[in-house]
């Protein structure tokens, strides 16, 4: 059993949020994990909608000795939250666990003890600290094969971090064991100047210890706390779902070679989904299948398709072959990956000296327009000028610094930009996209 142990001291930077969702989604993989809870506010019970009053007995009950009554062991104390996701709760009572145990040998031990009698029944255990560095901490080092302490990329994490390392380093010699630690940014913020240059900063002085991957501010993530639900189940679509996977896949040992010193919007497979997801959300939005789309080219109407080149050619005239045909794949993707490069290059919103520049694509489009706050979400004030080819679209805003809402109005239908990844719910629960004006 791998045991993750997530540590900071520092509250409010996504501790109890990493563990439900790291958890659900090993468990969605096919691992069978295990949620411990040593935190005694109870978070990740209240976070997985387990009923705090039907909680008779916790985690607290593992650590106790024979002497103290009420001893229990891990599997009398789990809840099955979902297929291959159990949780050990927590409530008020661990707080005691300091003064009961102060002065007692073997009370560092006490949760590895405990969670050694589950070691063949999990293939991972998560393990979510309290903001703090006592002895409920150091249990969880003692138990723990790796530490994962989650940044959030803001000033006083930064400030905060080196002390946490050098804390967590010298708790490790007490332990006498060589614990990997790894970084962990969270409620990562591209959009803010403060956040990418604290990413920055986490690469320059944290790169042997920085994980490649970077969990995103992402509101989808609070939403499913409040609704006492993993990213697993609330909305798989997200971005805070994808960010959570690609943890647990690097975590597990699947992450893409290409991905180390990366950005990962950079990479082609991300490309690649993101062109497919665009193709699929036009045709969404307007009514557009690949059926009505081989009509209208039976019936001479406008199509788009992609010219011809010689590597076209070459690769449909070679032989079928599984080596053949996985090299015209691999071809293919690279021309998707190359054609959404340049649609991220002229589609969507961006800053050019201190013009706000919108650009988008519809092909059959008569008209767009943007509605957001800066023209009091009116449908006609802005309407963008058509360009070359035809359904091509552009304006430009002089706005002043701030943050932004708008949606794109086309042939009168509010949408969402499908150029922005950056969005928010709205009063209709529908999508505005969100841009920051610097």
């Amino acid at each position: 059993m791998r045991t993750f142990a997530i540590i900071n001291q520092k509250g409010g930077c996504g501790k109890t949020t990493t563990s439900i969702n790291l958890a659900a989604c090993l468990a969605r993989m096919g691992y069978k994990t295990l949620l411990a809870d040593m935190d005694p506010q109870g978070h990740c019970g209240v976070g997985l909608a387990v009923p705090e009053e039907q909680i008779e007995r916790t985690i607290y009950n593992c650590l106790m000795e024979h002497s103290d009554g009420k001893v229990a062991k891990v599997p009398d104390v789990v809840w099955q939250i979902a297929s291959d996701f159990d949780l050990a709760p927590s409530n008020i009572q661990l707080a005691a666990f300091e003064q009961v145990f102060a002065g007692r040998p073997g009370r560092e031990d006490r949760l590895r003890t405990a969670l050694e009698v589950v070691a063949s029944s999990y293939k991972c255990c998560i393990i979510d600290c309290p903001p703090s560095v006592g002895l409920l901490t150091f249990n969880a080092l003692q138990a723990c094969d790796e530490v994962i302490v989650p940044v959030e990329t803001g000033f006083f994490s930064l400030h905060g971090l080196a002390k946490m390392l050098e804390t967590l380093d010298v708790m490790r010699l007490k332990c006498g064991r060589d614990i990997p630690v790894r970084i962990l940014p969270t409620q990562y913020d591209t959009r803010t100047k403060l956040a990418r240059e604290v990413l920055s900063e986490l690469r320059n002085k944290f790169r042997d210890r920085l994980m490649v991957c970077t969990i995103n501010f992402n509101t989808k993530l609070k939403e499913a706390a409040s609704f006492g639900q993993p990213i697993t189940e609330y909305d798989p679509a997200s971005r805070g779902y994808k960010d959570f996977v690609t943890l647990a896949r690097e975590l597990m040992g699947n992450c893409p070679a290409d991905a180390a010193g990366s950005d990962r919007l950079s990479r082609p497979a991300e490309l690649v989904q993101r062109a497919k997801q665009l193709a699929q959300l036009t045709n969404v939005q307007f009514g557009r299948t690949a059926v009505t789309q081989q009509s209208s080219d039976r019936d001479g109407g406008v199509a788009v398709a992609e010219p011809e080149t010689e590597t076209d050619t070459e690769v449909e005239a070679l032989p079928d072959t599984p080596v053949l045909a996985a090299a015209a794949a691999a071809a293919q993707d690279a021309r998707e990956a190359a054609t959404q490069v340049k649609i991220r290059a002229f589609y969507g919103v961006k800053q050019v000296g201190t013009e706000t520049v919108f650009a988008t694509h519809f092909e059959s489009a008569n008209r767009v327009c943007v509605a957001g706050d800066f023209n009091g979400w009116s449908a006609e004030t802005h309407p963008m000028a058509p360009g070359s080819p035809a359904g091509e679209f552009g304006m430009a805003l002089t706005l002043p610094r701030g943050r932004y809402r708008y949606r794109l109005v086309v042939d009168g239908k509010w949408i969402t930009d499908p150029n922005n990844q950056y969005v928010e719910t709205n009063q209709f629960g529908e999508l505005n996209n969100v841009i920051e004006v610097e």
